[in-house]
């Protein structure tokens, strides 16, 4: 595959700037309805969990609807997670198309650190980790169809949600 990496680089950007401006709606207009959400937790040291929907995960959502949910409770300060957000700035590195993309399917893999600062708490911790990413172009769009987040660092000292990864 020759995809252009100029794109593979200005749609993850896209992603973290959405993110760390808050723009849900826009960030979420990213996603298919049926895009999968997955960041799985640690079998042990060495390895993630394999199957979202028979083992443990740190998050996962089978459908948008589950960070439309997310995205809601964040905005309504219903979540003990967002009663006062952080401020974040993520950082997309090493990007890379994987095998298996093609004219309408850009299979990226990456790595990102996400730094917050807690306003209440007057801390900054960093998040890090790699991501998968499907972007499946739509009507001439691109939008994600699934994203998988390894959180390299899953000690968390604050509560973890979609805006920190």
């Amino acid at each position: 595959m020759n995809a252009d990496p100029t794109l593979a680089a200005a749609l993850l950007y896209r992603e973290a700037a959405l993110l760390d401006e808050r723009r849900w709606d826009d960030w979420l207009a990213l996603f298919t309805p049926d895009a999968e959400y997955w960041v799985p937790a640690w079998r042990d040291e060495d390895e993630p969990t394999a199957d979202p929907r028979a083992e443990l995960s740190l998050i996962y959502y089978r459908t948008r609807a589950g960070l439309e949910d997310r995205v809601w409770r964040v905005r309504s300060r219903r979540s003990v997670a967002s009663a006062v957000l952080p401020r974040t700035q993520h950082v997309v590195t090493n990007i890379r198309v994987a095998d298996g993309s093609g004219p309408d399917l850009l299979k990226l893999q990456s790595n990102w650190t996400t730094q917050q600062f807690l306003p209440k708490e007057k801390v900054v911790e960093t998040y890090f980790g790699r991501q998968e990413h499907d972007w499946h172009r739509v009507d001439g769009c691109w939008r994600i169809a699934r994203k998988k987040v390894l959180l390299l660092n899953d000690y968390l000292n604050a509560k973890l949600d979609f805006y920190n990864l």
